[in-house]
């Protein structure tokens, strides 16, 4: 196995997208992608870019990603958040994950960053068990909220 890790390109986001959906299904929440592939191309490689991502690929084939963004706490200051961490079903089990959540950290390690962040579900036991393994610290007691573009247009 050959494992190439590199930054995302404008040219990868088709197939981020469809890891994307995977991961929604995996996640039973397949309804909830909504994005656009131009919306996302924009929010990557727009004006105003908001994430960055590396890919994780084998011959030319992106197996897996790891997309991330700068969140600002008021408590921690600058953190980087991983918003999506994925490899393909497929490739699971080959350490593609290690390599790529490594890169991330490195990441966050030479930037200008005060820690890092995710969020994992509750019953996502494999993936917790992969967390562990870097001494996370998963909390408990914190729920999401949200609203969607239409509930915030209904609001005022």
């Amino acid at each position: 196995m050959n494992i190439n890790i590199r930054v995302a390109i404008k040219d990868d986001c088709s197939r981020l997208l469809e890891l994307i959906n995977e991961l929604a299904v995996y996640e039973k929440a397949p309804e909830e992608v909504t994005v656009t592939l131009a919306e996302f191309v924009d929010a990557g490689f727009g004006k105003n870019p908001v994430w960055k991502a590396f890919v994780a690929e084998e011959n030319n084939e992106i197996l897996g990603f790891a997309l991330f963004y700068t969140r600002y706490s008021t408590w921690k200051g600058r953190r980087l958040y991983l918003e999506d961490f994925i490899v393909t079903e497929a490739a699971r089990g080959k350490g593609i994950g290690k390599i790529l959540f490594e890169k991330v950290i490195n990441e966050a390690n030479t930037g200008d960053y005060n820690g890092m962040c995710w969020q994992v579900l509750d019953w996502n036991a494999p993936a917790i068990n992969f967390y562990n393994k870097y001494s996370a610290a998963i909390e408990s007691g914190w729920l999401n909220a949200s609203f969607s573009k239409e509930k915030t247009h209904q609001l005022v």
